[in-house]
């Protein structure tokens, strides 16, 4: 690790880093990003391998591929909103290479691993020229193809809190076409649920309603105390359609992208609630 950061430090933003290679490769071959060296990081087991314990939750090297998640019957119990992520990232052929620290990594707004990690309260293990340094991810994603690494840094793990058996996650997206296409609305949802079923706490998140993935804070706030009925998660939907931000273009106008908020808030919050329960 320390000299994938020696590399990349002495070359800045001329340097680009390896992982799965599904969007870089393409990014660097059309032109929409430039580099001098390019790292390839699959043989460093920081990166590579992932462990799960019930103390610490799991702890998700930035270069896993996808299918771990959605083959790995435990973690794709416990982290079903991640694992509904990693099974729709392009197709099987993408997902036996395509990592989710590198979905992250590329911040695209639209981005359907994003969502999923801050309804599940993800952090971002980074390490540097100066250490290391975690970062929330809802904060991680500064604009459209922009982060919060500096020169130097990588982005070497993902940590998510343990899940218990009261809790559940969901993610879904609305697309054109049934396969390999980009998110017109994505939304992450997460619940705990009380002994008698009703909710602790919950995270709601959308992707492709704004410049970044969003965490829906009022909307989930405004869950905590009741049931979880069909009532209330229209109405944390509602909520949520307050901070999205959508444009209009060729795949969908603004005001129905702000429509899908709300059915897809409601839909991974039902689901959510019900992989808690069982």
């Amino acid at each position: 690790m320390s000299e994938v950061v020696s590399v990349i430090s002495e070359h800045g933003d001329r340097a680009k880093l390896l992982a799965g290679g599904t969007d870089i490769i393409v990014q660097l071959r059309e032109g929409l990003r430039e580099a001098d060296v390019v790292v390839d990081i699959k043989k460093i087991d920081e990166v590579t391998s992932f462990k799960y314990s019930e103390e610490n939750g799991l702890s998700l090297g930035a270069a896993v591929a996808c299918y771990h998640l959605y083959e790995h019957p435990e973690l794709s119990r416990l982290y079903g909103a991640l694992a509904d992520s990693a099974h729709i990232i392009g197709g099987w052929q993408i997902q036996s290479r395509a990592s989710i620290g590198g979905n992250l990594c590329n911040a695209s707004p639209a981005a359907d691993s994003i969502p999923s990690l801050i309804a599940l309260n993800a952090t971002a293990l980074i390490a540097g020229p100066n250490g290391e340094r975690t970062v929330a991810v809802q904060d991680f994603c500064t604009g459209p193809g922009r982060n919060v690494l500096e020169n130097g840094e990588l982005l070497v793990s993902i940590q998510i809190p343990a899940q218990c058996s009261d809790s559940g996650s969901a993610y879904e997206r609305f697309i054109p076409r049934n396969e390999m296409d980009i998110a017109v609305v994505g939304v992450g949802s997460w619940v705990r649920l009380s002994a008698d079923g009703t909710i602790v706490e919950a995270r709601i998140s959308l992707g492709a309603v704004a410049a970044t993935p969003l965490f829906a804070e009022e909307a989930s706030a405004s869950l905590a105390g009741k049931q979880p009925t069909e009532e209330n998660f229209t109405a944390a939907g509602e909520l949520a359609k307050q901070i999205a931000t959508p444009i209009s273009d060729m795949r969908g106008t603004d005001e129905y992208r702000a429509h899908l908020v709300g059915v897809l808030v409601k839909r991974t919050l039902t689901t959510a609630a019900e992989r808690a329960q069982n």
